[in-house]
C-alpha cells in the first residue's frame, strides 16, 4: 500500500469534511463522534469492527461512555493511503443513523 501525494490526499479529505488531518506519523486523520449514550456508542463500533476485520484495516480508537474519537492510518504506508479514506467513508456511512437516533 502506498502513502497518498499530497494532491491526492487533498482530493481524498474534500469529500471527508468531518474528518480532521494531521501530518503526524506521515499523515492521519481523526474524527470525534457523539452518540445518545454508552450502548449506541458501542453498537457503532461494533458495526466497524465488523468491517474493520473484512477489510484487514483497522482504527485507532478511544471511547468513554457516548464518544469515540478514531484515527485512521496505514502503517505498511507510514501514513495515510486511501484504505484510510475508503474506512473513513465507510464509518461515516455507519455513523449517519445514529445521528439522527440522538436527535429523538
Amino acid at each position: 500500500m502506498k502513502r497518498l501525494t499530497d494532491t491526492e490526499r487533498e482530493a481524498g479529505l474534500a469529500t471527508l469534511p468531518a474528518w480532521a488531518y494531521s501530518p503526524e506519523r506521515g499523515g492521519c486523520i481523526s474524527r470525534k463522534l457523539v452518540f445518545a449514550d454508552f450502548a449506541q456508542a458501542f453498537a457503532f463500533m461494533t458495526q466497524v469492527a465488523l468491517h474493520a476485520e473484512k477489510s484487514d484495516h483497522h482504527p485507532e480508537w478511544f471511547n468513554v461512555y457516548n464518544r469515540v474519537n478514531i484515527t485512521l492510518t496505514t502503517h505498511d504506508a507510514e501514513g495515510l493511503s486511501q484504505r484510510d479514506l475508503a474506512m473513513a467513508k465507510i464509518i461515516d456511512a455507519l455513523y449517519l443513523p445514529f445521528t439522527a437516533l440522538k436527535q429523538v
